[in-house]
């Protein structure tokens, strides 16, 4: 299948050879989500994306992701507006605000109260906590690769064919693919995408596993001399496949 722009995302990834292409993917997504919000091209700057960034903020995660950046000064000015904004809503919450009266029958019931107060600081705050300019523009784009993932499965069997020679994939970007074959799909075609991603995962489980196990070993004096085979990065790759993402990863920096 001849290569479209949009597909080139994903076959790099695939052919990195990782232990989850969409790991790959999402790393290249999030790097260039920070260079854009941070880097030379000044996008904080433009209005329409301050306006986004201020009404959204950044999740704790990118919060520190933009801090490791290192442009301080592109921080500030993202800041000093953000903060104006969520200070002027939390003056307008608290503004509005009437304290809940607690039933004394039952705390559950009164967990369930501070629920249901859709007008309730706390709950301006967990929106507030869910909110990530970042995190949506992430998801959105993975999304998409999520959907050519399918488009490349059904039509591309060079695509096919590495995925089954493949290492498979995080636990949650597995989860993810398998969520959506149900929809993206027809029914003729689950059982062969479910056969081949089953059989890489477990396969490739067992491979990160020896692989831990061994490093593990040779902490053990008897095993002092042995090679050590394939374990030097056992548990970086090993926390990759349990949760994805890339624990032994330098943070991303603005290039000077």
């Amino acid at each position: 299948m001849k290569e479209k722009l949009y597909t080139i995302p994903l076959n790099d990834a695939v052919d990195a050879n990782d232990e989850c292409p969409l790991c790959f993917a999402e790393r290249k997504i999030d790097h260039d989500l920070l260079d854009f919000t941070l880097g030379h091209a000044a996008s904080y700057m433009e209005s329409d994306i301050r306006e986004m960034t201020d009404l959204e903020g950044f999740c704790r995660m990118h919060f520190k992701e933009l801090y490791d950046y290192g442009n301080a000064l592109g921080n500030g000015w993202i800041l000093s507006t953000h903060i104006r904004r969520m200070k002027k809503q939390l003056d307008e919450e608290i503004a509005k605000h009437e304290p809940g009266k607690t039933p004394m029958f039952s705390r559950f019931r009164r967990q369930e109260a501070q629920a249901e107060r859709s007008d309730s600081v706390a709950a301006w705050a967990a929106e507030k906590e869910r909110s990530c300019y970042i995190c949506r523009q992430k998801e959105e784009t993975l999304d998409r690769y999520v959907d050519t993932f399918f488009h490349l499965w059904e039509k591309d069997d060079a695509f096919r064919e590495k995925i089954r020679k493949g290492k498979g994939f995080c636990l949650t970007h597995f989860g993810m693919l398998c969520e959506a074959a149900e929809t993206k799909l027809p029914d003729r075609k689950k059982k062969e995408f479910y056969d081949v991603v089953f059989e890489r995962m477990q396969t490739n489980l067992d491979r990160i596993t020896e692989d831990v196990d061994w490093l593990v070993k040779k902490f053990d004096h008897v095993y002092a001399d042995a090679d050590w085979k394939n374990s030097r990065d056992a548990i970086q790759r090993g926390m990759q496949k349990m949760k994805g993402g890339y624990p032994a990863d330098e943070p991303h920096k603005m290039k000077k």
